[in-house]
């Protein structure tokens, strides 16, 4: 087994020598996520970093862009600018979401917290996603309501009229028939440039560091100003071509199902987050490369590693079968060894816990530190210890109080067996 174990691990070893240089960036498809932000840069205090100085410049354009395109949708009656202010708000919502729990997040355990207090940022993520699934349904149903009163008006004032749109039309516009504004254009082109700049710049200073958290804002820098280019498609075309005012209700759409659908994901992932779910595969795989490889010298085999993610920590656990001769001072040793080769492949490892089995346990793993009980057993014992409780409740009444134990040997004396009270 120990030959199948080192074999594997150096199949792993090529793929994690890869996946580690990658940090904790993820992939930007136009359904990015949110969730999985590295916020090594954004928590930084090293303000002379450039690393962390072009990713606070990051969250102060997020800022501006987010106000500047929500009052200016509204203000040029446009559900795809407006869907798109939607869009950088919940990276701004995210960002201080991160600010405000990464320093609770980050404390040590406690008595009351054995394995420190990750989850908390696992709960503002799944509050950052709520919010972004809920802005992303009210601005799709706001522009589906725009393309049911320019395509279905009688349906559409009928509905009204019954107060089922009602609460959306009020959050809409009245003037919804003028179409929208080609000045909405020049906000959705600016932000186009503007993020193309902070994904050229964001790069430029990652190429430079090497860093792959920085080329992961970078990525995300670029799929913005994609959005933005669907606004502004949607927004030109709208203007431009006669009858063709349904095409910007039709981008904010687009971009609204963008937005649920990168809601989606992040709620699904903080969930299973919240609900310990196990770490991901190449974690996995970088943990048992690194376990191999600090017992690669003795006789000690790699049984099962396994963990869970807990804000951007991760709390794992390595099974290790040894030989029956192996010592107390051995296995500590090897604790040690191990924990630093796992601290040093994968960052972020927050707690790793070593356990030993007997080497004729080694495809167990942690199989055998679930207990299983058998329910006729536990009634059966259960019933027993209860029929002993009264016994003893029985005894210690009477051990409890001198008179009573007076009385019952009078009782025995005496040739009637009764005592006087």
């Amino acid at each position: 087994m120990a030959t199948t174990t080192r074999a594997k691990s150096e199949q792993v070893r090529t793929h994690t020598d890869h996946s580690h240089s990658h940090g904790h960036g993820h992939s930007h498809g136009l359904g990015h996520h949110h969730h999985h932000h590295d916020t090594t840069y954004l928590t930084s205090t090293n303000k002379n970093d450039p690393g962390v100085r072009i990713t606070r410049i990051g969250l102060y354009v997020n800022l501006g862009m987010a106000v500047g395109k929500g009052i200016g949708g509204y203000v040029f009656n446009s559900q795809a600018l407006t869907a798109d202010a939607i869009h950088s708000l919940s990276d701004l919502i995210s960002d201080f979401m991160t600010l405000a729990t990464i320093s609770y997040s980050l404390r040590k355990p406690s008595t009351r917290f054995p394995l420190g207090y990750g989850k908390y940022e696992s709960l503002g993520a799944l509050a950052v996603s709520g919010i972004l699934l809920s802005g992303g349904i009210m601005i799709g149903l706001q522009a589906m309501v725009a393309l049911m009163q320019q395509f279905f008006p009688d349906i559409a004032a009928f509905l009204s009229n019954i107060g089922l749109l009602g609460h959306i039309h009020d959050h809409g516009h009245s003037h919804a028939d003028l179409g929208v504004n080609i000045n909405a254009a020049w906000l959705a082109g600016g932000s186009i440039v503007i993020k193309e700049w902070l994904y050229r710049a964001t790069m430029k200073v990652a190429e430079e560091k090497r860093s792959s958290v920085l080329a992961s804002n970078a990525y995300h820098h670029r799929v913005d100003s994609l959005t933005a280019f669907v606004a502004l498609l949607t927004i030109s075309a709208s203007h431009f071509m006669k009858g063709a005012q349904w095409l910007d209700p039709v981008g904010g759409l687009v971009i609204s199902g963008m937005i649920v659908q990168a809601g989606w994901q992040n709620t699904k992932a903080a969930l299973l987050e919240l609900a310990d779910v196990a770490i991901e595969d190449d974690i996995r795989e970088q943990a048992e490369t690194a376990t191999t490889r600090a017992l690669e010298a003795t006789d000690a085999i790699l049984s099962a590693v396994q963990g869970v993610k807990s804000g951007q920590n991760y709390l794992l656990e390595v099974a290790v079968a040894i030989p029956e001769t192996s010592t107390l001072k051995d296995q500590k040793v090897l604790e040690e060894q191990i924990r630093s080769a796992v601290a040093t492949d994968i960052k972020g490892a927050k707690r790793v816990a070593v356990r030993f089995i007997p080497s004729s346990d080694a495809d167990k793993g942690f199989s055998s530190e679930f207990l299983s009980f058998n329910t006729d057993v536990i009634e059966e014992r259960q019933s027993h210890d209860g029929h002993d409780h009264e016994q003893h409740d029985d005894v210690q009444k009477k051990h409890d109080s001198p008179i009573l134990v007076q009385k019952e040997e009078l009782r025995r004396r005496l040739p009637n067996g009764d005592a006087k009270q």
